[in-house]
């Protein structure tokens, strides 16, 4: 009972910090890759308090429902988007023994519950009562259905290269050499996952800067803020995603008694790589995402399974 309790607490503390340190991590790197200085003052160090003060705001605000909105989807839908990422992260394992739960199917429950993501999205953008965040919406779930395939193909490869779809068996199985094995598939895995985080250059479902904040125009205060942590969540879980099975988790120079920090190591790594792809590249078209998807990713990943199908039988 105490170990079960303990775990459950760690899981709820990296939830509530992982994304704020990634969150506070992206204003950070950008402002120093393009050159700008952003808020300094908030907590006086390098304003290392300004995402904290951001909290505060989006408490303060008035949380605004729209007249023709429906109320339980439009208020559900903040919870939705959020809540897998929670589910996702009790099932990733930092070091042997140091995971929420230890599934004998953890890939496969990990990318199940990712995909239910979508539906906050889709629930934000029909309960808003908004015909622009409505279709917002639908270009999430058209995006998400698209990349969702790559995802899985490449993740899938993973699991055939290790013979087990537990994420402890993935890096317990890992070595150096799938770095260069698997490689592709890493490449499509990670495209895929800014894809299915509407990051940019993905975020033509949202495009903020351009027209309105697709599906999330209509939210404000804590709601609003709900959907920001669960992106950010989102980066947490694909870059420790990345780590187990890519890069070999914990593993690194040193006994495994030290493996977590390798993990962190790493996982703090995939997720400044997500920052440098935000700031450069430039927005993707709704065709250009299309055709990347179905005409590069998914030959890329089917051609990955098949080559490691390949390997594991001969050798």
């Amino acid at each position: 009972m105490v170990e079960f309790v303990v775990r459950v607490v760690g899981v709820i503390v990296a939830f509530l910090v992982a994304p704020l340190l990634v969150g506070q991590a992206e204003h950070k790197v950008m402002a120093h890759m393009q050159s700008r200085l952003g808020p300094m003052y908030a907590g006086a160090f390098h304003g290392w308090a300004q995402l904290v003060a951001d909290g505060v705001k989006f408490v303060q605000k008035e949380s605004v429902l729209p007249a023709a909105a429906d109320r339980r989807v439009f208020e559900w839908a903040p919870i939705v988007a959020i809540l897998p990422y929670l589910a996702a992260i009790a099932a990733i394992p930092l070091a042997p023994g140091v995971v929420g739960a230890d599934l004998d199917s953890g890939l496969f429950f990990v990318l199940a519950v990712m995909s239910i993501g979508v539906l906050g999205s889709l629930m934000a953008g029909w309960g808003s009562g908004n015909k622009y965040s409505l279709l917002g919406g639908l270009r999430v779930a058209a995006q998400l259905m698209s990349y969702e395939l790559p995802f899985v193909l490449s993740a899938a490869s993973v699991a055939v290269a290790a013979g087990s779809l537990s994420l402890t068996g993935i890096a317990e199985a890992w070595n150096p050499w799938w770095l260069l094995w698997q490689l592709p598939g890493l490449i499509v895995f990670f495209i895929a996952g800014l894809a299915e985080l509407q990051r940019p250059p993905f975020d033509m479902p949202v495009a903020d800067s351009e027209v309105i904040f697709g599906p999330y125009t209509e939210y404000t205060g804590l709601r609003f803020a709900m959907f920001l942590l669960a992106e950010y969540a989102g980066i947490v879980v694909l870059a420790g995603l990345t780590s187990v099975m890519f890069l070999g988790g914990w593993s690194g120079p040193g006994p495994d008694s030290i493996g977590w920090i390798w993990s962190i190591l790493k996982i703090a790594m995939v997720s400044v790589v997500v920052i440098w792809v935000r700031v450069s590249f430039p927005r993707l078209r709704a065709d250009q995402l299309q055709k990347l998807a179905w005409q590069a990713l998914v030959p890329i990943a089917l051609l990955q399974l098949a080559i490691t199908g390949i390997g594991v039988t001969i050798f």
